[in-house]
C-alpha cells in the first residue's frame, strides 16, 4: 500500500483558461541499510491532447520529456556512490546519449555546493537540461532523511533493536547543524540556532505537533524518541 496521497498540490485550474503544459517532479527516499539511501526522482512534461495535432482525437496527454535518476547515496557522509539515468520519452533520438555522462556524478556531496557542481558538470550544452534540473530537485531530498533515517534508527530501537545505541550529543548536534544558513530559520546567528547551541531541546516540528495533537499524545514524546 502505497503510504503518500498523490492529489494534485496545485490550486484547481483558472476558470476559463486554456491548459498548455503540466510539469511534474516527483522524489522518493529509501532506506538501503544504516549506510546508504536510495533517492529515486524523475520529471515528466505534458502536453494536452490535440494541442500539437487538431485532428488528435486520443484522450490520453502527449508526453514529450519522461528521464529518471537513481541516486545511491553513502550515509551519513551524504557522497553519491551509484547513479542511474533513464530516458522514458525525449523529442530527439540524440537525447539519449548523454546519460552516461552523468557518472560522473559518483564521488559528489550532495550536500552543500552540490547545485554548483551540477551546473558546472552538466549545465548547457554538458548535459540535459531536465535531467540537471531534477538532480537540483532531489539534492535537498537526501538532505531531508539526516533527520528520516534518524526517526527510523529510533523506531527500531523503540521496537526493541538492542544493536541501536542511543546518539551522543555531538551525533544529536550533527544532525541538525546539517540545516545551517539554509534557510532564514537556520540562520547560524539566528535566535534558533542559538537557542540549540546553548542546549535547548529541539521544538518538534508543526506537522508533528498537529498530528499529536490529532492522535490526543505529548509532543514531547517526539524529543524523546529523536534522543533514544
Amino acid at each position: 500500500m502505497d503510504p503518500f496521497d498523490h492529489s494534485s498540490i496545485l490550486a484547481p485550474d483558472p476558470d476559463g483558461l486554456e491548459v498548455l503544459h503540466d510539469r511534474e517532479y516527483r522524489v522518493r527516499a529509501f532506506r538501503v541499510d544504516d549506510d546508504t539511501l536510495l533517492i529515486r526522482g524523475a520529471v515528466r512534461d505534458q502536453k494536452p491532447p490535440g494541442l500539437y495535432l487538431d485532428e488528435d482525437v486520443d484522450p490520453r496527454p502527449l508526453t514529450i520529456h519522461h528521464m529518471q535518476v537513481d541516486l545511491r547515496i553513502a550515509f551519513p557522509a551524504l557522497e553519491i556512490a551509484g547513479v542511474d539515468v533513464a530516458f522514458e520519452m525525449h523529442p530527439n533520438d540524440e537525447c539519449p546519449t548523454i546519460t552516461e555522462h552523468y557518472g560522473n556524478l559518483v564521488g559528489l556531496s550532495i550536500a552543500r555546493g552540490f547545485t554548483h557542481k551540477v551546473r558546472e558538470l552538466f549545465g548547457g550544452p554538458r548535459g540535459c537540461t531536465h535531467t540537471t534540473a531534477l538532480l537540483q530537485a532531489m539534492a535537498p531530498v537526501a538532505v531531508q532523511c539526516i533527520w528520516s533515517m534518524r526517526a527510523s534508527t529510533m523506531k527500531r530501537r523503540l521496537a526493541g533493536d538492542e544493536s541501536v545505541t542511543p546518539p551522543t550529543p555531538e551525533q544529536m548536534r550533527a544532525v541538525w547543524a546539517s540545516n545551517l544558513n539554509t534557510c532564514h530559520v537556520w540562520d547560524e546567528h539566528g535566535e534558533w540556532v542559538q537557542a540549540l547551541e546553548a542546549g535547548a531541546p529541539m521544538p518538534a516540528p508543526v506537522f508533528v505537533r498537529r498530528r499529536f495533537a490529532e492522535l490526543g499524545r505529548d509532543p514531547q514524546e517526539w524529543n524523546l524518541r529523536m534522543r533514544g
